[in-house]
C-alpha cells in the first residue's frame, strides 16, 4: 500500500512540473491616455491550453507603450511615449510573482519613441517623432544611465502628411549582434549601424544604408531564420521586401504586398513576425482591413508565397506575437482594447480563432518571456 501511494505521489508531482513547464509570462505594454491601464500587466500563459490569468499589473505608468525583456529575464525596458516630454524607464522583475517594480528613468532624447531593444550594456530607442536613436548605457542594478550618443537622422519623403522629416520607426540586432539595423518610415530608408557595445560613446556607426520605393514608409522588419534574409514591412503602401543578408549589407531581391490584389479600402501596415519553426511569416494591417496575411517561406529564406488572410477580429492589431512553442499567436487590438487567441497550424501556417480572447485597454507590444 504505501509503494503504491509513493508511485502515485510521484506521479502527481511529475504532473505538476509539467504542466508548470507549459506555462510562460507574457508582458504587455499599453497605452493609458485612451481608457484606464496601470501600464504594463503580467500574464501567465498555459501553451497548452491557451489560457490566461493575470499575475500582476504594474503601479500606474504612463504611456509604457513598447517593451523590452532582458536576456536573463530580471529587468524590463520601456518607453513613455508622451511627445516631447517622453522618458525610457528601467524595472526590475520577478518572473515568479509577475511583478514590476521601478527603478529609474531617463529622457528619451526624442519625442514619442516607438521601439526598443536592450543587451547587457546597453538600451536602444527609437525615437519617431524625433527621428533619432538614442543609446543608453546599463547600470549593474539595472537602471539606466543617461544617454550616452544620439543619432539625428535627415530628409524626408514623398508624402507631405505623414514624411514631412525623418521617423525612425524601429532600431533591431542582427542575429550575431555586430549590426543594428534602423527603419526610418519618413526617409524611406532602412540604415545599418555597426554595434560596439563597450564603447563609452560612438556605440553606433554608420555602416551602410538602403533606400526602399519612394512613400513606401519602412517600419518594421525581421530576420529568416537563418539569419541570411530580411523581410521589411513598409507602412504607407502595404510593400514586403525581401533582401538578402550577409555582413551589414542589404540587397533587395523581391517584393510583393501584403494587400489582397483587390483591396481598395484603408490599410496601414503594422507588425511582422516569423513562425518558431521558421517556415511561415505574418504581417498584420490595420485601417480597414484589419487583417494578418500569411506567406510560407521558402528557398531557405528567399522565397515567400502568399498563403491567405484572415481577420484579427478587432481593431488596430498594431501588435502580434507568437508564442515560444509556435501554437498560439495572439493580437493585440490598440482600438477594440482586447487581445484574440489564434491556433497556428503548424504544418499549413494557416491561423484559426481559438474563441479565446481577453479584454485589456489599448494593448500596444506583446512580449513572452522564454
Amino acid at each position: 500500500m504505501k509503494k503504491v501511494y509513493l508511485f502515485l505521489l510521484l506521479i502527481s508531482s511529475l504532473a505538476s512540473v509539467l504542466a508548470q513547464k507549459n506555462k510562460v509570462n507574457l508582458i504587455v505594454g499599453t497605452y493609458t491616455n485612451s481608457c484606464y491601464s496601470k501600464g504594463i500587466y503580467v500574464y501567465e500563459f498555459d501553451t497548452n491550453k491557451a489560457q490566461i490569468r493575470l499575475k500582476k499589473s504594474s503601479d500606474s505608468i504612463s504611456n509604457p507603450s513598447y517593451l523590452s525583456l532582458s536576456k536573463d529575464e530580471k529587468f524590463i525596458y520601456a518607453v513613455n511615449e508622451n511627445g516631447k516630454e517622453s522618458t525610457v524607464s528601467s524595472f526590475s522583475f520577478d518572473a515568479a510573482s509577475g511583478k514590476a517594480n521601478f527603478i529609474n528613468n531617463v529622457s528619451s532624447k526624442g519625442a514619442d519613441p516607438c521601439y526598443i531593444i536592450n543587451d547587457d550594456k546597453n538600451v536602444i530607442v527609437a525615437n519617431y517623432s524625433g527621428g533619432n536613436i538614442s543609446v543608453f548605457g546599463k547600470k549593474e542594478d539595472g537602471s539606466l544611465a543617461e544617454a550616452k550618443q544620439v543619432i539625428q537622422h535627415y530628409g524626408k519623403g514623398v508624402n507631405a502628411q505623414r514624411q514631412e522629416k525623418p521617423h525612425v520607426h524601429m532600431v533591431y540586432f542582427s542575429p550575431d549582434k555586430k549590426y543594428v539595423l534602423s527603419n526610418d518610415l519618413g526617409t524611406d530608408k532602412v540604415y545599418v549601424y555597426n554595434y560596439n557595445p563597450t564603447a563609452t560613446d560612438g556605440v553606433l556607426s554608420l555602416k551602410d544604408s538602403v533606400s526602399v520605393k519612394a512613400g513606401s514608409g519602412p517600419r518594421h522588419l525581421t530576420f529568416s531564420k537563418n539569419g541570411k534574409y530580411v523581410y521589411l514591412l513598409q507602412e504607407l503602401d502595404g510593400s514586403l521586401t525581401t533582401f538578402s543578408y550577409q555582413e551589414g549589407k542589404l540587397t533587395q531581391i523581391n517584393e510583393t504586398s501584403i494587400l489582397a490584389k483587390d483591396y481598395n479600402g484603408t490599410f496601414s501596415s503594422a507588425d511582422i513576425h516569423i513562425s518558431p519553426n521558421g517556415k511561415f511569416l505574418y504581417a498584420s494591417n490595420r485601417g480597414d482591413a484589419n487583417n494578418i496575411t500569411i506567406f510560407k517561406i521558402s528557398g531557405k529564406g528567399k522565397k515567400i508565397t502568399w498563403k491567405g488572410q484572415v481577420s484579427t477580429l478587432g481593431k488596430g492589431p498594431r501588435n502580434f506575437v507568437i508564442d515560444p512553442t509556435g501554437k498560439f499567436l495572439l493580437v493585440g487590438h490598440q482600438y477594440t482594447n482586447d487581445i484574440v487567441i489564434f491556433k497556428i497550424n503548424k504544418r499549413k501556417g494557416t491561423l484559426t480563432d481559438t474563441k479565446k480572447r481577453f479584454d485589456l485597454c489599448s494593448p500596444v507590444c506583446l512580449v513572452f518571456a522564454k
